[in-house]
């Protein structure tokens, strides 16, 4: 008989947190902390191969689950001495998800399970509170209704609150167990209005509610979402954990809360965290209360008035205290825990390594790793590369003016600037105008994933730093400033007021995740400056990687970030990107419409020099590593206007007539440019540019070698190759221009001419161009294109549903295809390298710069990758975790 129910509880457990494939991270976990003998109320686990085949048989459970689950609930009857369903000395319990990937409130909970009319009664004999029990009744309606019975939540609220207005009260806190016993009533007349059906009563029945719900979770949009964002597959599916309910909420010497053993945002070594004072574990994350710091420590740095757990519930916290350490030098990793505390005794609910700000990791992977707790391999391993760009974001000028409005937490570091939106729809909805915008919500729920996604940053005027939208916010990489309580917003009205200040959907404000401010319009940022444990990490990152990574830089400005970023040359220099400031533009427009080849050549030379210098600028900066420059490459109609207006201006400017401009476009103009009269055949046509561009990357390279007193090697590449034949012919004029440039100067010159395989052709008669050849770079962007008959530019439109339906893993934009693609590179590679033992091959297209694409390349045997200045230290990370044989899969 297939076993699906594991449980756990009095000092040992069926399961470990070896099996979090089967038992979800949460029921692996749990199942540990018992085998350590922590302080775990009793449970079971139903396993993540029921949820699968649950939606493999028409959302029907394994015949023998039933017989399996009634086991569990006995095996926790016997600990706890209570029994499901009985009506004097009732068993109440938790549901709760738990898939292996963390995905923080994106699944459904229910809590209090098993109270109903009978059962309240006798928690209140056996408690001796009738208030507590009646408050966690009306939670328990509440909270099933919503996620079971599909009630909205927001009907209990408007029904509370409109209670509490009735009797002049303001807290919750206030209301007698009679108040609950009204408010009870009114919860289930609003369910038999909305369901048809009265509250159900039957705690059997409740529970196979609970479960089918949480199993529903998994397939809600909220959860497809994230796990989209966050590169979950579908298949993994969730556990379910049912649980012994122990209640924070019975009193002042019972608490809720959530602590990390490390700071989430910063990394700090101490412990980090928030509890509330008789409240169950929902009322810490949901932000509907203020939480209360653990530390005294903290809450002096707050200024809080309220106690802190450590003052307040001094046994409880010197156990946590124990336990987090002991955690800690367990899982050999920061932990994000949760713990109530019950009539003064702590038990643990939940430890999972915690999700971190990049900074965080960084700091918290080195200091391990100075600890001797982890290895430096290890800490290089452990930091998820696309997570570096939360580094490289901008940051508010400290010089800058800050016209602060409001204060509220610092949820997550970094800061934006963007205009104001009120829904997760509209941020989504401007984001694809190309707007930037800030999410500004009294609070994030799991259905605004998509705008927090869409948004540079979020505002929350209710919350911790433990609520939803820190959490997410911190996972995403975005700015975040939560519990900002002296804003008020009205979503009706579409306004924000921070005192004398209302503003309105559109304005603009900024954020600053860092110091929990925001500040009114767009503030001066800056760029951040990577040191100390970044500087620590990523030199032990470059003594492993085995390839080379070089950056895509086109200007000055690149070149010099590229070398901050640690880039080892230029692999992508696009020649195109210097033509169109306005003082070049003019004459390049001379050259297309010149009726001859005189006429070109001396509207060439007019760009001569201003080519020359570029190149003089990029080699000096450079210091002798390599810079590769690719000749023209895009259609030439790309360089004329294409309004009546621009024409008009062209015109006169260049003394040319409109007629003649618009005859002259309209012969350039394609139907087709990506596959039309670009690359290496506009070099074949007008051998005049070749000529033009090859003799300014000599002369810079002899002129930047006087300067720098280094070797000057620069790298010719010929774009969009089919032909042995083309590069002959093109490599022809290089060499011939390399020559005379040598003749003219005295200098000797070493360089080398290769090219970009971009066309299926090249990469199948690699081994003949490699005769010539002595370098390849793989655009990757034009072989996707041309191995998929896809248009990057219009495949938007249904590559969404290529992804979502499983036809494509990936965007393959995004991601290297590497069955496809990535056949063909490495058939262009190996044909290559049979000719030329030592062909040097790269990729230069925006995959140098995803991790997933690097490892790939690292595989192949790729020389270097090369990317946009700003990805240079994901490729870096990336290319160091390739060779120590990481997969991207368990990143923390």
């Amino acid at each position: 008989m297939a076993k699906w129910v594991y449980s756990f509880g009095d000092g040992k457990a069926e399961g470990k947190a070896k099996m979090r494939n089967l038992l979800g991270g949460k029921g692996a976990n749990l199942a540990e902390m018992s085998n350590l003998g922590l302080p775990v109320p009793p449970g079971f686990t139903i396993t993540t191969a029921v949820c699968t085949h649950f939606y493999e048989n028409k959302k029907s459970y394994p015949k023998d689950l039933k017989k399996q689950v009634e086991k569990g609930l006995a095996h926790i009857a016997k600990i706890t001495g209570k029994k499901f369903g009985d009506r004097k000395n009732p068993l109440l319990v938790s549901v709760r998800s738990g898939a292996r990937a963390s995905m923080p409130g994106m699944m459904d909970t229910v809590l209090n399970l098993g109270l109903n009319d009978e059962t309240v009664e006798a928690l209140a004999k056996n408690s001796n509170d009738r208030r507590f029990a009646y408050d966690s009744y009306r939670r328990f309606i509440q909270m099933y209704s919503d996620v079971v019975l599909g009630v909205d939540g927001h009907d209990f609220e408007e029904i509370l609150g409109g209670y509490k207005d009735e009797r002049g009260l303001d807290l919750d806190t206030e209301l007698s167990a009679d108040d609950w016993t009204e408010v009870i009533k009114r919860y289930k007349a609003r369910v038999e209005e909305e369901t048809g059906k009265p509250f159900p009563q039957n705690p059997n029945e409740q529970l196979w509610g609970a479960i089918g719900a949480v199993f529903g979770s998994w397939m809600t949009a909220r959860a497809v979402t994230y796990r989209r964002l966050h590169n979950i597959p579908e298949s993994w599916g969730t556990a379910v954990n049912v649980q012994a309910m122990v209640f924070g909420n019975q009193g002042d010497d019972c608490a809720t809360g959530v602590a990390f053993t490390r700071n989430p945002s910063t990394g700090e070594k101490r412990l980090y965290g928030e509890f509330l004072i008789n409240a169950q574990g929902e009322d810490v994350v949901a932000g509907i209360r203020t939480p209360q710091e653990i530390t005294e420590a903290a809450r002096v740095e707050a200024g809080s008035d309220k106690p802190s757990m450590e003052k307040a519930l001094p046994v409880a916290f010197k156990e946590l205290s124990r336990i987090y350490q002991k955690l800690e030098k367990h899982y050999r990793d920061m932990q994000d825990l949760e713990f109530t505390v019950e009539k003064g005794k702590l038990w643990m609910l939940q430890t999972r390594s915690g999700k971190r700000t990049a900074k965080a990791a960084l700091k918290i992977a080195v200091e391990m790793a100075k600890e001797k707790m982890i290895s430096k391999d290890e800490a290089v391993a452990r930091i998820d590369p696309a997570s570096l760009e939360q580094l490289l974001h901008p940051t508010i000028d400290p010089k800058a003016e800050r016209k602060v409005i409001a204060t509220g937490l610092p949820a997550s570091p970094g800061a934006a600037s963007g205009e104001i939106v009120f829904s997760a729809d509209e941020a989504e909805q401007l984001k694809g105008q190309g707007k930037k915008v800030i999410l500004v919500r009294v609070e994030t729920s799991p259905e605004d994933i998509h705008g927090m996604h869409a948004a540079q940053g979020i505002l929350t005027t209710r919350g911790g730093m433990t609520s939803h939208a820190a959490v997410v916010a911190r996972g995403m990489g975005k700015p975040c400033v939560s519990g900002a309580g002296m804003l008020r917003i009205d979503y009706t009205k579409g306004t924000m007021q921070a005192g004398p200040h209302v503003l309105r959907a559109g304005d603009v404000i900024t954020i600053d995740g860092a110091k929990g401010q925001v500040l009114l319009g767009e503030a001066k940022m800056i760029e951040p400056e990577l040191s100390g444990e970044f500087a620590t990490l990523m030199g032990w990152a470059d003594a492993k990687r085995k390839l080379g990574v070089r950056a895509n830089a086109d200007t000055p400005a690149d070149a010099r970030m590229a070398r901050n970023f640690g880039a080892e040359g230029i692999g992508l220099c696009r020649t195109e990107h210097m033509f169109f400031d306005e003082d070049r533009i003019l004459a390049v427009r001379e050259m297309i419409l010149a009726d001859d080849e005189q006429g070109r050549r001396a509207a060439l030379a007019k760009l001569l020099p201003v080519q020359r210098q570029d190149f003089v600028e990029l080699f000096e900066i450079m210091q002798g590593l390599p810079v590769t420059i690719r000749l023209l490459d895009p259609p030439l109609h790309e360089f004329l206007p294409h309004t009546d207006a621009e024409i008009l201006e062209v015109a006169q400017s260049t003394g040319v007539s409109a007629e003649k401009l618009k005859h002259r476009a309209q012969e350039l103009s394609e139907f087709n440019p990506m596959l039309g009269f670009r690359g290496c055949r506009i070099a074949i046509a007008f051998p005049e540019i070749a000529e033009m561009q090859a003799r300014a990357i000599f002369e810079a390279a002899v002129e930047a070698a006087r300067r720098t007193k280094k070797p000057v090697v620069p790298e010719v590449m010929v774009p969009l190759i089919a032909t042995k034949v083309e590069f002959d012919l093109v490599k022809a004029r290089i060499d011939a221009m390399a020559e005379a440039v040598m003749n003219e100067t005295g200098s000797k010159i070493k360089y080398q001419v290769g090219t970009m395989i971009e066309l299926p052709r090249a990469a199948l008669r690699a081994a003949e161009i490699a005769e010539a050849a002595e370098f390849f770079s793989f655009g990757t962007n034009d072989p996707t294109q041309t191995t998929f008959g896809i248009s990057r530019d219009d495949a938007a439109s249904f590559l969404g549903a290529y992804t979502s339906k499983g036809i494509l893993p990936i965007d393959p934009f995004v991601s290297i295809d590497q069955e496809g693609v990535g056949e063909l590179v490495k058939i262009g590679l190996e044909r290559g390298r049979k000719v030329r033992k030592n062909l040097k091959i790269g990729i230069c297209g925006e995959h140098g710069g995803d991790p997933a694409s690097v490892a790939f390349c690292a595989a192949a045997k790729l020389d270097y990758v090369s990317c946009s200045p700003f990805r240079v230290p994901i490729a870096r990370l990336a290319a160091a975790q390739a060779a120590l044989g990481k997969s991207l899969a368990t990143t923390a």
